[in-house]
This record gives C-alpha cells, sequence and structure tokens, in this order.
C-alpha cells in the first residue's frame, strides 16, 4: 500500500469508509422487524468478534462468516427479512462491527468440527482453475511482491475486509474480492455466500492469524 493510500485508511473522519461506518453506526442503534429489536439491544460491544470468524455455527451445522451471522441475527432475533449479500446495508453492518476489532490479532480456531473446512479452503487455493489454470497459490505464495498489469501482488492476506478499493469506488467484501480472483484466471464464479468461498475465507484467515486487522480498510 503506497503512502497516499495508506493516509486515506489512517484518517478516519473523512476516510472513503467513513460514511458506511456511520451507516451502520445507525442500522446498529435500529429497531426493525416483528420483534422490535436493534442489535444494541442485545449486543454492548463487539470487540474482537470479526477477529474470530468464520466460525461453525451449531445451531446451523455449518461454517458461517461475518456477514451470514448478521443475517442470521436479523432473521432470527428481529425477526426481519435478512439483508442482500453485499448489499450497502450489509457491508455497513460488517464494517462497524469490524471496526470494534480494528488492531487486535487474527484469532482463528480449528478443531474437530472445522478441520474438513480448513482443508478444503486450503485446496481450493490450491487449485487450478479457470481457462488460463492457474490457482492462488500461483500468484500469492509463489509471486507476491511482484507486478501484475501495474500492481503489485499481495500475500491475500485478507485483515482489512470489509474494504473500500479505489478501483471499486466503493466498499467491498472479501467475497467480491474472491469473485473478481475466479473471473480474472476465467473461471466460473460462485453466487455471494456459498460454502466454497467460506471456507476459502476460513482458510486466508487462519494463514493470517496473529495479523491485526485493519477492517475497513483502503486498498488500490
Amino acid at each position: 500500500m503506497g503512502r497516499e493510500t495508506r493516509a486515506m485508511q489512517d484518517d478516519e473522519t473523512t476516510g472513503p469508509a467513513a460514511l458506511w461506518l456511520l451507516d451502520g453506526e445507525a442500522l446498529w442503534g435500529r429497531k426493525a422487524g416483528a420483534s422490535g429489536k436493534a442489535c444494541a439491544d442485545c449486543h454492548q460491544g463487539m470487540k474482537g468478534v470479526a477477529a474470530r470468524f468464520p466460525v461453525f455455527d451449531l445451531s446451523q451445522n455449518k461454517l458461517i462468516n461475518l456477514d451470514q451471522r448478521i443475517n442470521i441475527c436479523r432473521v432470527e432475533q428481529q425477526k426481519a427479512p435478512a439483508l442482500v449479500l453485499e448489499g450497502r446495508e450489509l457491508l455497513a453492518l460488517s464494517a462497524y462491527v469490524g471496526r470494534q476489532s480494528r488492531g487486535l490479532p487474527v484469532d482463528i480456531q480449528v478443531n474437530e468440527k472445522t478441520k474438513s473446512f480448513l482443508d478444503g479452503g486450503r485446496a481450493a487455493f490450491q487449485r487450478r482453475q479457470g481457462q488460463l489454470n492457474l490457482s492462488c497459490a500461483q500468484c500469492h505464495d509463489l509471486n507476491w511482491g511482484k507486478s501484475l498489469a501495474g500492481n503489485p501482488i499481495p500475500q491475500a492476506h485478507p485483515t482489512g475486509y470489509p474494504l473500500y478499493r479505489l478501483e471499486w469506488q466503493s466498499l467491498g467484501s472479501l467475497q467480491r474480492r474472491l469473485r473478481n480472483c475466479f473471473i480474472g484466471v476465467r473461471a466460473e464464479p460462485y453466487a455471494y455466500g456459498a460454502p466454497e468461498y467460506v471456507e476459502l475465507e476460513y482458510y486466508l484467515m487462519w494463514r493470517a492469524r496473529g495479523m491485526r486487522l485493519e477492517a475497513p480498510a483502503v486498498r488500490p
């Protein structure tokens, strides 16, 4: 990240993600659904929560990411319709929750219920796919630090999501970035919320354990 981009990220008052954070704070305190509850009615603080996702949810019997957890609470606790994946409201809430863990280390846990998901994410990271027959690992493990189309190749550390990309001129989730990569290698992307993406998120966050969260970050 260049000096100018880092300066934008560090400026929380006028940075490009500021409007989403304000929206997220407003949504957090707004009552919704048939229950008439707001997120704030149940949760006083979310410090450290974003650093632990994805997690295995016993009630759903599956691995879920933070966006899915927000929607589960919305449907089951607020009795309100689920928010659109990659929509502005869900991104705003995810950014607001993520901001409360900013600076904390990623703390992904692996146990007997989640090991298979970790293995699935690792396999996806290493699998060649698409018409270009490329894997994530070929770029982000073997060629990080080099340039692709004039842009530096990072090590695929997902510590800033949801983040504001200058390329998008918008806030976006990690799954949006993954879909971009799938399309880039000319592979068929999954739908938002697909378990394949959640497994890949889990593996990437596991790789980044101990690194500090920057959400909502700014990237080129």
